[in-house]
């Protein structure tokens, strides 16, 4: 599908510019570990990701994907899983392959580039400082920013709003449904990584404009 220029372009975090499942899965079996619960692995934390971390708390002390735990459980694991990944936002997490070349290119090309995740702002922006690509983004919206996070439309619209760009004008750039779903109710085009984090799905069977393997395709469409 054509991708029309547009003046503005959200990119998402997690998944799309940053493998993050390392640092989130060691996280994760260390919360377990302290609850005396197993560690559930780097296999299954990519499964879950994406959401941010109070679901992917919730599914790893269910060690699925769907469904509510234990109040009490949850209550005693946020804090402890939110303690560790603050002392381990970026220690095994980098940027794709790829990422920093497509970057320098949207920059180049004189593209107004945005930030926005389900990520909360505590994690969001010492893992995009210490991967060095905080500065590439006039906006970063984060999942604790708005009312309601991705796969509603409002990170997107608010983004939209700040930049004085309309949703027409704009293009979402992600790896999950909740990328897609986001966008097309905001408006905008999106294009999708192929590897990210979408639940072990296809994320061509959501029917983005475009999907690509690496930043570095991006000037084959803008």
């Amino acid at each position: 599908m054509a991708i029309s220029k547009p003046e503005m372009i959200l990119i998402d975090v997690d998944g799309t510019l940053v493998d993050s499942v390392p640092d989130l899965a060691y996280c994760v079996d260390e919360t377990m570990l302290q609850l005396g619960l197993p560690p559930r692995g780097e296999p299954a934390v990519r499964h879950w990701v994406g959401n941010g971390v109070e679901r992917l708390v919730k599914r790893a002390l269910l060690n699925q994907l769907d469904g509510e735990p234990d109040q009490a459980l949850y209550e005693k694991a946020l804090p402890i899983f939110r303690a560790l990944y603050a002392e381990n936002t970026s220690k095994r997490s980098h940027l794709y392959e790829g990422v920093q070349q497509g970057l320098d290119y949207m920059k180049q090309s004189g593209y107004r580039l945005g930030c926005v995740t389900n990520k909360a702002r505590e994690f969001t922006l010492p893992i995009l400082r210490d991967l060095g690509v905080q500065d590439y983004f006039e906006e970063i919206i984060c999942g604790d920013d708005t009312a309601r996070k991705k796969p509603d439309p409002l990170p997107l619209l608010t983004a939209a709003e700040r930049m004085s760009v309309k949703p027409e004008k704009s293009l979402m750039l992600g790896d999950s449904q909740s990328d897609v779903k986001a966008a097309r109710a905001a408006g905008f085009q999106v294009i999708c990584m192929s590897y990210g984090y979408n639940h072990g799905e296809d994320i061509r069977s959501f029917d983005p404009d475009a999907v690509i393997d690496s930043f570095t395709e991006l000037q084959q469409f803008i």
